[in-house]
């Protein structure tokens, strides 16, 4: 099968999100992106580049051979970053007939914003009429399909009149949850904790530096937990942005001697590395839809330490989220220093083959199946 990918924002989990599927998919695949910046811009004006581009090559093609049928995409996949009802509206009629799947990372309903009335509703629409324009859906995880789709209700109830119905149904009809896989060499890492550590446990903290993520319960914690005498080292990795929040700033101070590593890593290899070197990986964050950073850790070796929110109790085991997930920041406190203070290697083990079947070679099956539902080849 031939698939056209389009990705608005190809960066971040979006662009790590199509290289593992093109790596490992049996299907080929021709991949249409624009930079990972200014999001608001894509949203606005990806579907217009697309249709361009895609219109321009579709009537060359066309002059250049008697017979382009072989170089006739199958089948569309885009992400939330594009419009695709502007997408479907503005490409040639060849290619507009083809069934479209849109993934979404994220959405503009429910990504937190710091004041509500600074969210723009426009952004938020678009998502809808994506979801009602294409033809398949994918959300990255059952906590954000849920979450958006209830959203959407309480978004349209908020309309003077002429309220459409049965949306959030519709959604929910074409919808599907699809997990990003994980990168197989976190896997191949051999690192557990030591039962009894020559050195301390090392935390990670490998998601992005910005206030959704919530840097300053982390930190604050951590500054508790070295006033007390607990011993701990940090691998302060993620991307970080022209205007991080002040506490990264404070924090490289306070705790510049048990840093082992500061900044994002250059390569996918080094960031592999990087992780197979932690012992526990700790979220604060207030919005997450999936958690990619957390399921890397834990795939590495790293035991989890996690909010009892959002998609976090997705990933932990009924019988275990007494232990990984916590519930307010003194719990955090409390468990953090337990997991400092205790051996963890079995600890480690009981929740790394719970995202083995993450990893992109056991996962691709399931995309390459679902591709040839959606499109039927032959």
């Amino acid at each position: 099968m031939y698939i056209l990918a389009l990705e608005a924002y190809d960066g971040g989990s979006h662009g790590q999100f199509l290289d593992g599927l093109i790596q490992h998919s049996r299907h080929r695949f021709s991949r249409l992106s624009l930079p990972a910046r200014k999001w608001k811009w894509r949203m606005r004006g990806a579907a217009i580049t697309f249709a361009e581009k895609l219109g321009a090559d579709w009537t060359a093609g066309q002059t250049q051979a008697a017979d382009a049928s072989d170089e006739t995409p199958q089948l569309i996949l885009t992400s939330d970053m594009t419009s695709v009802a502007d997408l479907r509206a503005l490409l040639p009629d060849p290619l507009r007939k083809l069934p479209v799947v849109c993934y979404f990372h994220e959405n503009q309903l429910t990504y937190p914003v710091p004041d509500e009335s600074q969210r723009d509703y426009q952004y938020a629409f678009t998502n809808i009429t994506s979801c009602l324009a294409a033809d398949v859906l994918w959300f990255n995880s059952q906590y954000h399909l849920d979450s958006f789709a209830q959203a959407v209700e309480l978004l349209l109830r908020r309309m003077p009149d002429f309220v459409p119905e049965g949306v959030s149904q519709a959604i929910r009809q074409k919808a599907m949850v699809m997990p990003i896989g994980l990168d197989d060499r976190l896997f191949h890492s051999q690192h557990v904790p030591s039962p009894a550590p020559t050195q301390p446990y090392s935390i990670l903290w490998n998601h992005r530096w910005e206030y959704d993520k919530d840097p300053d319960t982390f930190f604050e914690v951590l500054f508790d937990l070295q006033r007390s005498g607990v011993d701990f080292r940090l691998l302060l990795a993620g991307e970080s942005f022209r205007q991080a929040p002040p506490i990264f700033t404070a924090a490289q101070k306070i705790l510049a001697d048990r840093i082992d590593h500061l900044g994002f890593a250059p390569t996918r290899q080094a960031y592999c590395e990087l992780l197979s070197r932690a012992d526990i990986v700790v979220s604060t964050a207030i919005h997450e839809f999936y958690g990619l950073s957390v399921r890397e850790g834990i795939a590495a070796g790293a035991c989890p330490l996690l909010p009892n929110r959002l998609t976090y109790p997705e990933l932990i085991e009924p019988e275990l989220r007494e232990r990984y997930l916590y519930d307010t920041r003194r719990d955090l406190r409390h468990k953090l220093t337990a997991m400092l203070q205790q051996p963890l290697p079995q600890l480690a083990c009981s929740l790394r083959h719970t995202v083995a079947e993450l990893a992109w070679p056991q996962l691709i099956d399931r995309y390459d199946a679902a591709f040839e539902t959606i499109a039927p080849t032959g």
